[in-house]
């Protein structure tokens, strides 16, 4: 059994030019009643986004739509559950932590008009909005060359599109859950005015890379707790790659900038491994970044999503 990346959502390319997360908590009031919603839910989704491909052609509309594990243990307390789904907790370092925060449901939207991105949620949140309340909503853009709001290019170690799909898709390691895909979505806000203030040369250091061309420093060229050091996970020396769509995020009027991170994976153990070393080596972007949330969430194939809406779990 093999993956087929037209059976998987939309977690494997196309950042977006416009993007929007939403994540929200179930009510948990009335079990029964929230998982026929769930699961009605899980067909009107599809039948949503099929109808806004139709009437805008050129939107490029892309959409991930997941659980996290307190969500499943909840709707779905006697269905089986994907190998690596867990709840995140949050880690800590010597000297910076990565918090965990509360969600059940996690969307991922994007599209290149906002209109489109717009509507989608607001008609998600139509069959939702009963059963469920907002934790976080957030939108996110493309900037400048596809850089992130500090400056750099963003995603140069993740897969080249033509072989994504091979990491961020589970495959039969875990046969019932083929096709789907581990996200770990987690915000961080920026302190712009201390990033900016850094030379040029200090912000290289930091992120390992030139601002401008992009090519990667040489080791001894590098702070040595530089992003592209810390965030490394190798496994028998062998470099582990997942597929990240970060985008920035914005409200200048209260100072509020930041790095909406979401990264798609096989094995969410990879991501998690990436995540430890940027605390346990004190990535340099920690030192003028807070984090706001982060949890982990499984990717439902489109055809475990049909399961799903036939109240087969």
């Amino acid at each position: 059994m093999t993956i087929d990346p037209m059976k998987a959502q939309d977690v494997w390319k196309d950042v977006g030019q416009h993007v929007q997360f939403t994540v929200l908590k179930l009510n948990r009031k009335d079990q029964a009643a929230e998982r026929e919603t769930i699961e009605e839910f899980a067909d009107r989704y599809q039948a949503i986004l099929r109808s806004l491909r139709i009437r805008d052609a050129d939107g490029d509309l892309k959409a991930a739509f997941g659980f996290s594990n307190a969500a499943w243990d909840y709707l779905f307390p006697d269905a089986k559950k994907p190998k690596e789904l867990e709840t995140y907790e949050t880690l800590s370092g010597p000297k910076y932590s990565m918090p965990a925060s509360e969600g059940d449901l996690f969307f991922h939207i994007r599209a290149k008009d906002e209109a489109v991105v717009y509507e989608a949620i607001s008609q998600f949140r139509r069959f939702l909005k009963d059963v469920t309340t907002v934790v976080d909503e957030t939108k996110g853009f493309r900037y400048f060359e596809g850089r992130a709001i500090i400056g750099f290019i963003d995603g140069t170690e993740a897969p080249q599109i033509e072989d994504a799909a091979d990491y961020a898709i589970i495959g039969d390691e875990d046969p019932d859950f083929i096709n789907g895909s581990y996200a770990f979505a987690q915000k961080w806000r920026h302190n712009m005015d201390f990033w900016n203030k850094l030379k040029t040369e200090d912000q290289e250091k930091a992120v390992g890379r030139e601002k401008f061309t992009d090519l990667e420093l040489e080791d001894g060229e590098k702070f040595k707790n530089a992003h592209n050091v810390a965030s490394k996970a190798e496994i028998n020396g062998v470099e582990q790659k997942i597929v990240r769509m970060n985008v920035p995020y914005s409200d200048p009027a209260s100072d509020n900038t930041g790095t909406y991170f979401i990264g798609y994976s096989r094995h969410w153990t990879v991501t998690k491994m990436m995540l430890k070393n940027m605390v346990e080596k004190s990535d340099y972007l920690l030192t003028f970044s807070d984090i706001l949330s982060g949890q982990l969430y499984f990717i439902p194939s489109r055809p475990l999503l049909d399961s799903i809406a036939e109240g087969e779990l």
